[in-house]
C-alpha cells in the first residue's frame, strides 16, 4: 500500500544542515496498522511530512523514494507535480496532524473545513455533505453535532478539537491515513471511540495507516507492526506483539521501564539520562550510544546495521551485529558472542555503582481489579491543618451569543458547583471526559476567565478569595499560583526566543532578581526539564511538539509557584521525556512543598503522582477521593465506564 525506500530529509538551519531522516525505509500494506514511536525530535512526524509533501520551505528530500498502490496503481508521490499531489491528499491520503490548535482555521467554523474535504475529494455538495459532517461529528464523539457544527475552533476544549481534525482527515474515507499523535489530546473513553473507529475503517475500506504516537499501550492495542525511531533512523522493527514481549535494543527496553504506573508509585522512574543528540553533526559511531547503560567502547566508532535477528525482527545494535553487519572507522568488528561478554562486563561494573532499574511494567495503567499494590501515599506530603486552596461552590457560566451584533441569547454552564481542597504538599488529580469542565476550573482559579465568563464561589489562598483580589494582591497571588497549558504551541509568544519567553515571567514576578540572576536560573530550568543550552537562543516553531511543553513547563516552574496548575502537562511527551517531568515534579515537591491540580486524562500518571483524585462529568464532581480508595473501588458508575476504557499494554519483558 505504501513504500518508503531510503528516504532522506534534510532542513537547512540556523545552526547548519539538519539531517532529520538518514535512510527510512518502510512497506506498509493494506488494512495494516504500522506505528512509529521513538522519542520527540526522532524524526517521527518528519516522516509523515515527507510523504505528505508537507516540509517545511527549509526542508528538502534529498534522496529515496515515496509510493503509494502496486502496478498500474503505483503513484510515485515524490514525482508528482503539486496539482495532482493536492488530489492525493485528502483523497488518498488523509493526515491527522499533532497539533490540532495550529492546523484548524481559527476563523472559519468547524462545519464549513469538514464541508470543504467532503466537496473537495467526494460528489456530495450543499446539504447532503452538511449532512455527512454532522454524522462525522456524531462518529468522532462531539456532543449536539447539529448545535456545534457552526461554532469556531476556539469554542472547543483541546479534545474536542482533536476529534474535529480527526473527522476532517476521515471524511473523505481515503484509502490511507497518516495519524500522527491522533489521540494525545482526547481522555481515554473517546480515544477508545476512535480507536475502535479507526479499527472498523480498516476492517470495512481496507485502510492502511501510519500510526505516529508516544503512547505505548495504545500501539499495544491497536498496532500490527512497530518501528522505534531514535535520532533520524529506525533501530528496531517488529510485530507488535513481539516487539513488547521481547524488546531488543537498549532504548527500547528502557522506554518501556519508563512507564508510569501504581506499581512504582513513590520511587523514580527510570528516566533516560540526556536528550536526542542535534542532528546537525556527523555520527561516527551508534547514535545511541552516548545514553546507552549497555554501551562498549566500540560503539563510539562502529556505525550499527539494520539486521534481522528473528523471523521480521530486525535490530541497529551491536549487542546482536554479526561480523559484515557494522560499519567501522578502521577497527574490526567484534563477534555476538564478544559484544555480549563486553556488555555484561560493563552492566556488572555499573550494577555496583548503580542501582538496578525496576522490572518493566506489565501495564501501562494497572486496572483497578488488578492485584498491583494500592497507591500508598507519599511519607514527604506533610499533613496540613488548613488547605492552601478551598474551591467552595465554583461555577462559571459563559454567554451563548447570536445575531448580528452577538448578543447574550442564553447561558452555559461549564463548572456547575464544583468544591475540592488542596493541602500544602499535596497533589489532586482531576478526571473526567473532554469538555467535562476540568480545564475550565483550573482557569478560573488562576484568574484567566474573569472578562470572558461570569464566575460565582470562592477560591481561597491560603484563607484569601483569589476572586477578589485586584492590583498588587493579584500580582503577588500570581507569583504563588502557576499553570501549565495543554496546548504549548498556543501558549508561547512565537515572536520570543526560549530564554526571553522565560525570562518574562521573572522580570514581572520576581523584580528583586537582577539579570546576571535570571540567566543563571534559566539555564538552571533548561537543564531541568531536559533541554539542550543551545534551544535558548530559539524559537518555538523550531521545536518539536514535546519539546514544546518543556518549555511551557519550565516557564511554570521559573517563578517557584506554590500551587501549579498542571492542564495535561505530560500529554504531549513521549514517555522517556515524561518520566523525565513527573520525576522532576515529585521532586520539586518533596524540597518546595509544592501542591499540584494535575489535570489529566492518563490513568497511569494519576496512579503514580497523586494523593488524590476528582472525577468530573458534565461540569460537576462526581466522586472524590484517595487516588487508592477511587481507583480500585469506584463508587460511581461513570468512574467505572472511565477506567473501563483505559488501554494497556497486553505484555512486556523485563
Amino acid at each position: 500500500m505504501l513504500n518508503i525506500d531510503d528516504l532522506q530529509v534534510e532542513i537547512d538551519a540556523e545552526a547548519g544542515v539538519v539531517r532529520a531522516l538518514d535512510g527510512i525505509s518502510l512497506a506498509i500494506e493494506r488494512g495494516e496498522t504500522f506505528a512509529l514511536v521513538g522519542e520527540s525530535g526522532c524524526g517521527k512526524s518528519m516522516t509523515a511530512l515527507a510523504l505528505m509533501r508537507l516540509l517545511p520551505d527549509a526542508g528538502l528530500v534529498t534522496g529515496g523514494d515515496v509510493a503509494i498502490g502496486a502496478g498500474r496503481d503505483r503513484v510515485d508521490l515524490l514525482a508528482l507535480p503539486e496539482r495532482r499531489m493536492r488530489e492525493v491528499r485528502g483523497r488518498r491520503i488523509g493526515m491527522i496532524f499533532q497539533e490540532p490548535a495550529t492546523s484548524l482555521n481559527p476563523v472559519m467554523r468547524i462545519g464549513r473545513q469538514i464541508v470543504e474535504a467532503i466537496e473537495a475529494h467526494t460528489p456530495l455538495r450543499g446539504a447532503a455533505a452538511r449532512a455527512k459532517a454532522v454524522d462525522w461529528l456524531r462518529r468522532v464523539g462531539i456532543p449536539e453535532p447539529e448545535r456545534r457544527i457552526d461554532e469556531y475552533p476556539f469554542r472547543m476544549s483541546g479534545g474536542q478539537k482533536q476529534r474535529v481534525m480527526i473527522a476532517i482527515a476521515l471524511a473523505a474515507e481515503p484509502d490511507f491515513l497518516v495519524a500522527d499523535e491522533p489521540t494525545t489530546a482526547l481522555d481515554v473513553t473517546i480515544q477508545a471511540q476512535i480507536l475502535d473507529l479507526l479499527k472498523d475503517l480498516q476492517r470495512e475500506q481496507r485502510m492502511g495507516m501510519l500510526l505516529i504516537t508516544h503512547d505505548l499501550a495504545v500501539v499495544s492495542g491497536i498496532a500490527h507492526r512497530v518501528a522505534l525511531m531514535y535520532a533520524g533512523q529506525i533501530i528496531e522493527v517488529a510485530p507488535a506483539d513481539e516487539f513488547f514481549a521481547r524488546p531488543r535494543h537498549p532504548y527500547a527496553r528502557a522506554l518501556l521501564r519508563a512507564l508510569p504506573d501504581a506499581g512504582r508509585r513513590g520511587v523514580p522512574l527510570e528516566a533516560i539520562a540526556g536528550t536526542v543528540p542535534p542532528l546537525t553533526q556527523r555520527f561516527e559511531g551508534c547514535r545511541y550510544a552516548p545514553r546507552c547503560a549497555e554501551a562498549m567502547a566500540h560503539c563510539a566508532h562502529t556505525r550499527p546495521l539494520l539486521t534481522e535477528g528473528a523471523p521480521r525482527h530486525a535490530v541497529r545494535c551491536l549487542l546482536y551485529a554479526e561480523p559484515g553487519h557494522a560499519e567501522t572507522g578502521g577497527a574490526a568488528t567484534q563477534g555476538p558472542g564478544a559484544s555480549l561478554n563486553a556488555a555484561a562486563s560493563i552492566a556488572a561494573s555499573r550494577a555496583a555503582a548503580t542501582p538496578a532499574p525496576a522490572p518493566v511494567a506489565m501495564s501501562a495503567s494497572t486496572p483497578a481489579s488488578s492485584s498491583a499494590p494500592a497507591p500508598a501515599a507519599p511519607p514527604d506530603v506533610a499533613a496540613s491543618a488548613a488547605p492552601l486552596l478551598a474551591v467552595e461552590d465554583l461555577r462559571v457560566r459563559f454567554a451563548i451569543r447570536g445575531g448580528l451584533l452577538q448578543r447574550p441569547r442564553g447561558w452555559f454552564d461549564a463548572v456547575d458547583g464544583v468544591s475540592f481542597e488542596v493541602g500544602a504538599g499535596e497533589t489532586l488529580a482531576l478526571v473526567g471526559e473532554s469538555g467535562c469542565g476540568k480545564t475550565t476550573t483550573g482557569k478560573a482559579i488562576v484568574q484567566l476567565l474573569r472578562r470572558i465568563a461570569t464566575i460565582e464561589g470562592r477560591a481561597l489562598l491560603d484563607g484569601r478569595n483569589l476572586f477578589e483580589m485586584e492590583g498588587a494582591d493579584l500580582l503577588a497571588a500570581r507569583r504563588q499560583v502557576q499553570i501549565i497549558f495543554q496546548d504549548p504551541y498556543a501558549s508561547l509568544n512565537p515572536r520570543m526566543r526560549v530564554a526571553e519567553i522565560l525570562d518574562e515571567g521573572l522580570a514581572a514576578l520576581q523584580r528583586d532578581l537582577d539579570a546576571g540572576e535570571r540567566a543563571r536560573r534559566i539555564a538552571q530550568l533548561a537543564d531541568q526539564v531536559g533541554l539542550r543550552q543551545d534551544a535558548l537562543a530559539r524559537y518555538p516553531h523550531e521545536f518539536s511538539g514535546g519539546q514544546r511543553q518543556r518549555i511551557a513547563i519550565a516557564r511554570a516552574l521559573a517563578v517557584q509557584p506554590r500551587l501549579i496548575v498542571c492542564d495535561e502537562p505530560t500529554s504531549a511527551l513521549d514517555v522517556s521525556v515524561q518520566a523525565q517531568i513527573l520525576n522532576l515534579l515529585r521532586e520539586l515537591q518533596r524540597e518546595l512543598g509544592l501542591s499540584y491540580l494535575f489535570i489529566t486524562h492518563n490513568i497511569g500518571v494519576v496512579e503514580y503522582i497523586a494523593d488524590r483524585v476528582a472525577v468530573m462529568q458534565r461540569g460537576r464532581i462526581e466522586e472524590q477521593g484517595p487516588c487508592a480508595r477511587v481507583l480500585a473501588e469506584p463508587a460511581t458508575a461513570y468512574t467505572r465506564t472511565l477506567l473501563a476504557a483505559v488501554p494497556r499494554l497486553a505484555t512486556a519483558a523485563a
